[in-house]
């Protein structure tokens, strides 16, 4: 079985040390590298080819989330998971919005970080429970019109563009225009992450 090739990047050396031995103890996994701020990690990253990249946000020079940006930009094949010990869901919000693929907090427990870097290697979304906890709670709710939550909710009963236009009495461009707008507002990429993210929100109406 191939090996998940990890590049750690931690300004702190104890911090390093402490991953790269963890990941030492599976055979899964095989370290290739080691960066101390953001720009080494891009550097190392683009000239190592990791499969993963563990990526501390907060780096002096080059924090984690413009390196994250560079990364995803320069190498998308590259998957990042960010790891931190920030309580600041806006920050995590911003490194997953740069392209990272998962988000874990520093004192997780070692089996389920490894598990994390794992799932993030297969290009899954390995965003952590108590992660997606903060963001949940901490992220305030975008301000949709009645018209925005009246799609929403026919997005919800899995209704197509032509069968919303048809029950709301609108045109398709119309229907189309919205939805652009509603993707942005709730920042889903698809119309299924838009429902799960409005549903957890609690912005469909029963």
């Amino acid at each position: 079985m191939k090996k998940i090739r990890v590049l750690v990047a931690d300004d702190h050396a104890i911090v390093r040390m402490g991953l790269v031995s963890l990941l030492g103890t599976s055979s899964q996994f095989d370290v290739v590298g080691e960066a101390f701020d953001g720009q080494d990690a891009v550097q190392k990253a683009l000239a190592l080819r990791p499969d993963v990249v563990v990526m501390d946000i907060a780096m002096p020079r080059k924090d984690g989330i413009e390196a994250t940006a560079e990364l995803h930009e320069k190498a998308p094949d590259i998957k990042v998971l960010l790891l931190t010990t920030f309580t600041s869901s806006e920050s995590i919000a911003q490194g997953l919005r740069a392209g990272a693929v998962g988000a874990t907090l520093k004192n997780t427990d070692n089996d389920k970080l490894l598990q994390t870097v794992r799932a993030v290697a297969m290009g899954q979304n390995a965003v952590t429970p108590e992660i997606e906890r903060m963001l949940s709670e901490n992220t305030p709710n975008p301000v949709l019109s009645p018209r925005q939550l009246e799609i929403i909710g026919c997005i919800a009963q899995g209704l197509t563009n032509r069968e919303i236009a048809a029950k709301l009495s609108i045109s398709l461009e119309s229907v189309k225009s919205h939805i652009k707008i509603l993707l942005e507002k709730l920042g889903a990429t698809s119309r299924t992450e838009a429902t799960s993210i409005a549903m957890k929100k609690h912005l469909l109406r029963t």
